[in-house]
């Protein structure tokens, strides 16, 4: 009983891994190239293939029930990966790719 629910977890983490490269990955593919460049981190090229072969090994390494189990240990370099973009990059180029609407600049809040 308490190895099945053992895999359980061990599963979940995996996908909670995988989702968080997803998010990283899709949130890249929306940013402008030239916020990039403007805050001084790597290019928008550089970071999706980063974050691309995140996604994969984090896909390879979802255990048994669900996926392939492969190479598990990668999963860890697809967390921080996605973990760094998503604290340190994210927040640098979210300024430069807001857009403006019919009302100016968009605002915060509810």
């Amino acid at each position: 009983m308490i190895s099945g629910l053992q895999v359980y977890i061990y599963l979940f983490f995996y996908l909670v891994i995988f989702v968080l490269s997803v998010w990283a990955l899709v949130d890249l593919l929306r940013r402008p190239k030239a916020a990039f460049t403007a805050t001084g981190k790597l290019t928008k090229a550089k970071w999706g293939v980063i974050l691309a072969v995140a996604v994969a090994a984090a896909f390879v390494a979802i255990p048994y029930p669900l996926g392939l189990g492969l190479l598990s240990f990668l999963a860890l370099g697809s967390a921080v990966a996605s973990i760094v973009y998503l604290v340190d990059v994210k927040p640098a180029v979210e300024p430069y790719s807001r857009r403006r609407g019919p009302g100016g600049p968009r605002q915060g809040g509810w």
